[in-house]
């Protein structure tokens, strides 16, 4: 395997933020010949129903059905998953449902309100969704860690139903997937995939209820499919490649970053790994370290493909420019590896997942520590958050007046009603105004609901 190319870039150079804009560049996830394909995949879906899904699940992964009772998991093949798989396997997914789960019940919100001294209560009271659909790769992909993710804050939250779809091309399923599904609590499995699933769940079939929402990651079909279902159901992100930021110092283990940077560029060609360092000859160590341990890899082709293509080095002056450069980048994982990480955190405004320290890797975050993996990527950590119980509730506002409440908000709101030129509003608020004379309105302001 020939030597890695991998750019280094200086905040010394003058050129610096125009190299850094380059190298953080993503195109858009979709383009018009996937555009075109994915429309019409939800035309089709939204008219033919159950037998559009029927007739996608046999072109796209060689499934013959007749009806979609055959493509959805029983409960006695769900239960028969447990049973089959090994039982270290078992263990580990149910230790990371159990840590996900308590992470995510602190973040549960609870309905409030307040009472102001006139009577007038306001508030806000918390409900989650009715119905929640889940995608999960399936095919080359099967990622057991991100059904727990995207089902467990659902229940946590207390989504009443929860179902998911996974393709199983050439009718392969997952043990593992299934049997995280049976650990995390959905309700209903189908086997279809692709935009056509989305579709179903965006709209409804025969067969596979409406969904308020849908959440899992897929490949650009389905990314692209879910960003044209939005506003007909709510979605949770459109999600760019894998992405990594390792900030550290000189103190830290090359060979342990240099294989923290792998674990990202493993995922595909376009995953991002960027290494931040105070000290140019930590850098080197690391690339040397890459050098190394690269050849050991199964997966070292794409390694290599993603490192070359989308990784970089950046060295700082010192660690507040590191944090600068941090910021800017507001990266999908950050790890700072460094003394006192507590030190730098008040200062890291932007990044989906904050591991801190030295000893805590990012995959550790992928698979058990609790946090949720599903995070914002290509920048958007700027604007958005970790997956979470708040994404499966909704809010509603609770306004309730009293008699003098209703009075004392009505002359605020009637004067602002017609600044904005709305006269039936500020008719509507001035009914329930007290004992207020304004002869030249027509009609005047209202007492227990009696025109003057």
């Amino acid at each position: 395997m020939s030597r890695l190319s991998i750019p280094l870039l200086s905040t010394q150079s003058d050129g610096f933020s125009r190299d850094l804009a380059q190298r953080l560049a993503w195109d858009a996830v979709s383009d018009h010949e996937v555009e075109n394909t994915v429309r019409e995949i939800l035309t089709d879906v939204r008219q033919g129903g159950d037998q559009a899904i029927l007739t996608y699940t046999q072109r796209f992964d060689r499934l013959a059905a007749a009806h979609i009772s055959e493509l959805k998991v029983t409960a006695s093949e769900r239960a028969a998953v447990l049973s089959r798989i090994e039982p270290d396997d078992r263990a580990a997914l149910e230790k990371a449902a159990h840590r996900i789960r308590i992470y995510h019940e602190k973040q549960n919100q609870a309905s409030w309100s307040y009472t102001e001294e006139d009577g007038t209560r306001l508030g806000q009271q918390i409900n989650p969704m009715d119905r929640v659909g889940v995608y999960v790769p399936g095919g080359k992909a099967a990622y057991p860690s991100s059904v727990l993710m995207n089902i467990i804050p659902a229940k946590v939250a207390g989504v009443k139903e929860i179902i998911m779809v996974v393709p199983t091309p050439d009718g392969v399923r997952n043990d593992l997937v299934l049997a995280a599904a049976e650990i995390a609590g959905a309700d209903s499995i189908f086997t279809i995939g692709g935009a056509q699933a989305v579709a179903a769940l965006a709209y409804g079939t025969e067969s596979i209820p409406k969904v308020d929402k849908i959440v899992g990651p897929g490949n650009i079909y389905v990314a692209t499919a879910k960003k044209m279902v939005f506003g007909a159901v709510g979605i949770d992100m459109i999600a760019g490649p894998s992405e990594i930021l390792v900030l550290s110092d000189k103190n830290s283990n090359p060979d342990w970053v240099a294989m923290d940077l792998f674990s990202q560029a493993e995922h595909d060609e376009n995953a991002q790994s960027i290494l931040v360092s105070d000290d140019k000859k930590f850098i080197e160590k690391v690339q040397a370290s890459m050098e190394k341990l690269l050849p050991s890899l199964p997966r070292r082709e794409i390694i290599k493909e993603s490192l070359e293509r989308r990784g970089f080095f950046v060295h700082v002056k010192n660690m507040a420019e590191a944090v600068d450069v941090v910021n800017q980048v507001a990266p999908e994982h950050l790890e700072l590896a460094v003394s006192d990480p507590d030190q730098l955190l008040p200062d890291i405004r932007h990044a989906g997942a904050i591991f801190m320290g030295r000893y805590t890797a990012e995959a550790l975050g992928d698979y058990c520590a609790g946090p949720n993996h599903v995070l914002p990527t290509s920048g958007t950590a700027r604007f958005s958050s970790p997956l979470g119980v708040y994404d499966f509730q909704k809010r509603s506002s609770l306004i309730y007046c009293s008699e003098q409440g209703a009075s004392d908000l009505g002359e605020i709101a009637s004067r602002l009603a017609r600044g904005e030129g709305f006269e039936a509003h500020a008719l509507s608020a001035e009914y329930r105004v007290k004992n207020t004379v304004t002869p030249q309105l027509t009609p005047k302001f209202a007492h227990n609901g009696v025109k003057k």
